[in-house]
């Protein structure tokens, strides 16, 4: 029987297996599955894994995840404070640039796998190696260059320094932060990871315009691709669309996995990327809360439908509110092995 890793390995290659891999981002429900507190899930790497392994062997998809939490990359560049929630993801409380003068102090980590705060997520990784290393992909959330300041300074001040400057602080905050992406891909690669989900809203031309994009965004994008390389390398915007941007983001990085955004036309994607990549289609999982099974079914067959075709496909999922139906959950993936299948 084919493996998660099977699946995707195939896939990227553009052969066929059983079915396309079919990747389901659940993240904070390992806390409801274990009977923890989110703040008690996450303050152990030990839990993290177990309840990523419990996970897939509950609902058959092929990933896991090492990720806690985005705050994370802020713990690792000096953030002390993180405000948990009771059903959903932990976020940053404290920004820890508050003064202009903060960003010249910023201190990257020289080696982020030695960094106490990295201590879990190392835990995480090594327990979900002994349990599915080589048979299902082992996934990591990587912040991009360009997107990281908004977790240290917040997105209204990292708006107005990107907008507005002075240019000489924005330059600075951005290369320690391209520093830490660098290492940070590093200690992932070092320690497991093998797929590296690059997320970056400012990738996308929901966010900025494409003039914007090109001059600035582009730039940082082929200075992470280049500095870190490709391997298991995704693109993601978020939610954001990023259709208009595929070609020229193929062309200048060699990035060849896109993770659509779920309002992205799934088949235009398929069409622009053009077999040179992996195309992934993605359901709008928010609205998995309150959809019909009948829905969800339609939903996930016209997904696979529009891009299926010529395989090198993945069918996959956001972020996964932990205020869907484990019903709805159990559906949506029914489906997309159903309609995956070759």
């Amino acid at each position: 029987m084919a493996s998660g890793m099977d699946r995707l390995t195939a896939a990227l290659r553009g052969e066929r297996s059983d079915r396309i891999p079919v990747f389901c981002n659940l993240l904070d429900q390992g806390a409801q599955e274990l009977g923890l507190s989110i703040e008690e899930y996450y303050s152990d790497g030990a839990h993290v894994a177990e309840g990523q392994v419990r996970l897939r062997e509950k609902y058959g998809h092929d990933n896991v995840w090492s990720l806690f939490y985005v705050g994370k990359e802020a713990e690792l560049l000096g953030c002390h404070k993180i405000r948990y929630a009771k059903d959903g993801p932990p976020n940053v409380e404290e920004y820890i640039i508050q003064r202009p003068e903060d960003i010249l102090r910023l201190q990257v980590p020289e080696d982020v796998a030695a960094h106490p705060a990295f201590a879990e997520e190392l835990k995480c990784l090594r327990l979900l190696r002994q349990e599915v290393g080589g048979k299902y992909p082992i996934c990591a959330y990587i912040t991009a260059t360009m997107a990281l300041p908004a977790l240290l300074m917040g997105m209204e001040k990292w708006f107005e320094l990107l907008f507005f400057g002075p240019t000489e602080l924005r330059e600075s905050l951005l290369a320690s932060c391209h520093a830490f992406f660098v290492r940070e891909v590093e200690a992932y690669r070092e320690h497991g990871a093998d797929v590296l989900i690059y997320s970056n809203p400012f990738g996308s031309t929901d966010t900025i315009s494409m003039n914007f994009f090109l001059k600035h965004s582009m730039p940082w994008i082929e200075k992470d691709a280049a500095a870190a390389g490709t391997a298991g390398l995704v693109y993601y915007c978020g939610t954001s669309r990023f259709n208009r941007v595929i070609d020229v983001v193929m062309e200048r990085t060699g990035i060849g996995v896109y993770y659509l955004s779920p309002l992205d036309d799934v088949a235009e994607g398929k069409r622009l990327i053009a077999g040179r990549g992996l195309t992934c289609g993605v359901i709008n999982d928010l609205r998995l809360i309150d959809w019909t099974a009948e829905s969800v079914r339609d939903e996930v067959k016209r997904i696979i439908g529009a891009g299926k075709a010529g395989g090198r496909f993945l069918f996959g999922t956001g972020v996964m509110p932990c205020g869907i139906p484990e019903e709805n959950i159990r559906v949506m993936l029914e489906a997309a092995y159903e309609y995956g299948a070759f």
